[in-house]
């Protein structure tokens, strides 16, 4: 059985950390913090994969702060708990994509956590941990956790993890729309045809684009699009047609669709 890191290989890891935390440009292996790549000509499922929602639960700060800044960077979502308890109403009020459990939590600790989870989800389940003694890896992946990572560790390695874990999950993004060649994800407010480029799209365009995309080859009277859009608020008839106007180009949804649209769609 492999020895845990001993209390001076940790400390070191956490002063390591903490320089990273302030320099906030660096990481703990000397290297830069992976940013964003171009997700321009990536299919749905990997812009999603690379643009995630994690719900991070150390109670560690310094660590935490910085696997948050890490992961910004390489472009997900992310949201922190501090505790097992708080990570479990996360959980249930921002629905992540996936979530990073330390093990040692306090209130309820990560194996509490993953089991909770995972009794009603297959939501993808990182532990990280202090300790490599087998018995704690195996406690994990019996618990539901997907994957188990050690300390001291490199953030980039937890930014190849979480994609890596994302992809195996097979999960559909939320929120994302296919009709034929045409993609819409609602959530960000983006829309694109095959593998060109993204269209950005104000809340309104995306709220009628959505209605349309929902209700293929059927006309929807005005009064239906309106309350789609607008919900039960409404709107008038000569707001609907500016949102789709010829004479108001840079809210004409069609425009700028057809702006992106391949010749053969």
């Amino acid at each position: 059985m492999e020895a845990c890191p001993s209390r001076e290989e940790y400390a070191h890891f956490r002063l390591l950390i903490y320089s990273a935390a302030s320099s906030r440009n660096q990481i703990n292996d000397g290297t830069a913090v992976e940013l964003l790549p171009n997700t321009e000509a990536l299919s749905a499922q990997e812009r999603w994969i690379h643009m995630a929602k994690i719900l991070i639960a150390d109670d560690d700060q310094i660590i935490a702060e910085v696997l948050a800044f890490t992961l910004r960077r390489a472009g997900f979502e992310i949201s922190l708990a501090c505790d097992g308890l708080e990570a479990l109403q996360k959980y249930v009020s921002e629905q992540p994509d996936l979530i990073i459990l330390d093990l040692n939590l306090p209130r309820l600790d990560g194996l509490g956590v993953c089991s909770r989870v995972r009794a009603e989800s297959s939501l993808p389940i990182i532990m990280l941990t202090a300790s490599n003694a087998e018995d704690d890896m195996v406690a994990a992946l019996e618990a539901g956790a997907d994957d188990y990572i050690t300390k001291p560790f490199s953030p980039r390695q937890l930014v190849a993890r979480a994609r890596a874990v994302l992809r195996r999950s097979g999960r559909e993004p939320e929120g994302v729309l296919h009709v034929g060649a045409l993609t819409l994800d609602a959530e960000r407010h983006q829309a694109w045809w095959g593998d060109r480029p993204s269209i950005h799209l104000t809340p309104l365009e995306t709220h009628l684009l959505r209605a349309l995309m929902q209700n293929p080859n059927r006309v929807l009277s005005a009064e239906s699009l309106i309350f789609r859009v607008w919900g039960p608020a409404g709107a008038t008839r000569d707001m609907l047609k500016q949102l789709v106007d010829r004479n108001h180009p840079k809210r004409w949804l069609r425009v700028k669709l057809a702006s992106e649209q391949p010749s053969d769609a």
